[in-house]
This record gives C-alpha cells, structure tokens and sequence, in this order.
C-alpha cells in the first residue's frame, strides 16, 4: 500500500533556473589629461555664509561715505579686504539696502541682535512680552 501512495503522488516540481543577470560592462571615464586645454577659470569653492547684522551695518556706514560709488565697486571692495571679506552680490547689496529702514530700526530695538542673521519672529505676543523685560 505504501508503494501504492506513494507511486499517486505528483512529483514535486522544481523552479527552472534562470540565467543569471548580466549587467552592462561599465563605461569607462575619460582621463583628465585627455581633456582639451581651455582658458576657463573654474569658480571658487566658497562656503556661503549670511552676514550678520553688524556686517551690514559697516556696509551701510560704507555707502554712507561713499555716496557717488556704484554698487558693483563697493561689492568689489567689500570682496577684496585683507582682514575680513564680506562676500555678498550686488543683486544682494541692493535688496539689503532697500530693507536698511528695517534693518536699523530692528538693531535699535534689540541692540543684543548685532550678531544674528536674521531677525527672530515670534509667534505669540506674550513671549515677546516677558523676552523684552
């Protein structure tokens, strides 16, 4: 009877093997000194940094010396000190001086901000309350 079940019973079927992947052969990178020569500077590698309030404050004392200068010519001298360069465009210069009345008027209301970048906004007025006392 064993025989009888046994030879009843399917034959356990198996998975068909499946070639294995083939990936494409990798490309290969052209080598530097292949490259043509050009007289292209390529830019920078500068961290971005925000300046500070008090940063923007010299470059309104700047600007209020230098009345006749253009904005390019005090982005360049700006860029260009030996000590301590602030880097910043001209679109920018020209933003940070629309917002100068605001800027002055949140550094006289809170002279501790000089060193933020940004002003804080807060959100509840209450807070706002018990931070200036």
């Amino acid at each position: 009877m064993k025989e009888l079940l046994y030879s009843t019973m399917p034959e356990i079927l198996k998975r068909k093997s499946c070639d294995p992947p083939t990936n494409p052969p990798p490309v290969k990178q052209q080598k530097k000194g292949d490259m043509p020569c050009t007289s292209a500077q390529l830019p920078k590698a500068s961290s971005h940094q925000n300046l500070t309030l008090s940063d923007w404050l010299i470059v309104y004392s700047y600007v209020d010396l230098h009345l006749n200068t253009p904005q390019a010519d005090i982005v360049q001298h700006f860029g260009s000190l030996a000590t301590r360069a602030l880097v910043f465009t001209q679109s920018t210069l020209s933003c940070k001086l629309h917002d100068r009345p605001k800027m002055e008027a949140y550094v006289n209301d809170n002279p501790t901000a000089l060193s933020s970048k940004r002003p804080h906004i807060v959100v509840r007025p209450n807070v706002e309350c018990c931070a200036s006392k």
